[in-house]
């Protein structure tokens, strides 16, 4: 569910953004701030957003002043209007859907989101994504591109292959902003993501933001990631899992969940709002829905959906436990699986006599170096597996009203 927003910045321009909300419920909303020249819709942002989404974390991303879909001038722009754009965002976020708990900032937009933290009292935590100690990395960089800015104002430079026009006053501010401060002074707890291969910022910066940063504080290495997160798509989508485990303990609402626990062998289901159904099984949590065209909110798979589910997965295990046992050099099953109502007369296997019937396409992806024969065996053993068979048995479903 993305929306399309738009608010004014610190410079008095139209910003652009994006709030992408889950289906189902909101556990927390995020303020997402973009590394420096970047926008909100690098593909490592999208991907990010698209896992905490999944996660029940409504993520709010927008460009800054003069980048992407946003007006304005970029020379204009400097690390203190990056914070004013932050601050704006919160304030449209406070009155058109809530304020965010969580803040995240990749790159320079790690280093804005720890100076301006504590100007939105909302915020519960602060995640940084391969984020400069302090502002002086930019500053020095960007000096060294353009030396001319010594005896000029105004110049061009490329960045990642892009033209950009600076002026000498966003080295100034750049300059004037002191880091460590901010970091030891957060109050908030603090989640350092930072790749040890980092070639753009070094890992010595997250060191140096963890030591001056106060508990709670944590510090997750992204390995082999790059700095932008787009040599690996896991990379972004790791960093995802961890940021969305980590603020469940700091941020996020707990989820809604079964009142009644489910027992040994039982699975229990509770009808949440709407369609939306809370699943207990053996310790674990599902939700069941229906999707939004027929008024449910696709917070998770229909109860169709987890039958086809059921049987993929009982037909994926025992295809694998008959591979096991017989030393087959299985490597992978791919279960694709369809649910449709066909007419008794187009279904030539069907023995039922009713005009319609319920029938399921399983289909079969099988990975390794097989014969064809230990495939058609395979093929053979997917039919037995219990579910399968269950399908095809009679049964009796005993209905009884608890007391």
């Amino acid at each position: 569910m993305a929306e399309k927003i738009e608010f004014t910045g610190a410079l008095g321009s139209q910003l652009a953004g994006i709030c992408e909300r889950p289906a189902g419920e909101v556990r927390a909303y995020a303020l997402f701030a973009h590394c420096f020249t970047c926008s909100k819709d690098l593909k490592a942002v999208k991907r990010l957003s698209q896992e905490l989404t999944e996660r029940g974390i409504a993520v709010f991303r927008f460009d800054f002043t003069g980048l992407g879909e946003s007006e304005g001038d970029f020379a204009d722009t400097n690390f203190s209007s990056n914070l004013e754009d932050l601050v704006a965002a919160a304030d449209h976020m406070r009155e058109q859907y809530q304020a965010p708990r969580i803040l995240i900032g990749h790159s320079l937009g790690g280093s804005a989101a720890l100076a301006v933290a504590k100007l939105i009292p909302e915020v519960k935590a602060v995640a940084t994504i391969g984020a400069p100690s302090d502002t002086l990395h930019l500053g020095d960089s960007l000096a060294a591109q353009a030396p001319e800015l010594q005896d000029q104002d105004e110049t061009e430079i490329k960045l990642a292959g892009r033209p950009f026009k600076i002026r000498r006053q966003l080295l100034d501010d750049l300059a004037s902003h002191t880091l460590e401060d901010h970091i030891s002074n957060l109050g908030k707890p603090l989640l350092v993501k930072h790749s040890p291969v980092d070639e753009t910022v070094d890992i010595d910066h997250a060191r140096k933001i963890y030591q001056a940063a106060k508990h709670p504080k944590s510090f997750v290495s992204l390995d082999d990631a790059d700095h932008l997160l787009l040599k690996n798509p896991r990379d972004a989508i790791y960093a995802a899992e961890v940021l969305a485990a980590w603020a469940s303990r700091y941020a996020l609402d707990a989820p809604e969940s079964v009142q009644t626990e489910a027992a040994e062998g039982e699975v229990v289901v509770e009808g949440a709002d709407g369609f939306r159904q809370l699943i207990s099984a053996s310790g674990h949590r599902l939700i069941a829905d229906e999707p939004a065209s027929v008024g449910g909110t696709n917070a998770g798979p229909t109860p169709y959906g987890l039958l086809l589910a059921s049987l993929g997965a009982c037909t994926s295990m025992t295809m694998r436990m008959y591979a096991n046992r017989k030393k087959m050099p299985l490597e992978r099953v791919v279960v694709s699986l369809k649910h449709d109502k066909t007419y008794a007369a187009d279904c030539e296997d069907c023995e039922s006599t009713q005009s319609k019937v319920d029938e399921i396409t399983r289909t079969i992806t099988i990975y390794g170096d097989l014969g064809e024969p230990e495939r058609q065996k395979l093929l053979e053993i997917a039919d037995k597996c219990p579910v399968h068979r269950t399908l095809h048995s009679e049964v009796k479903v005993r209905t009884v009203l608890a007391s």
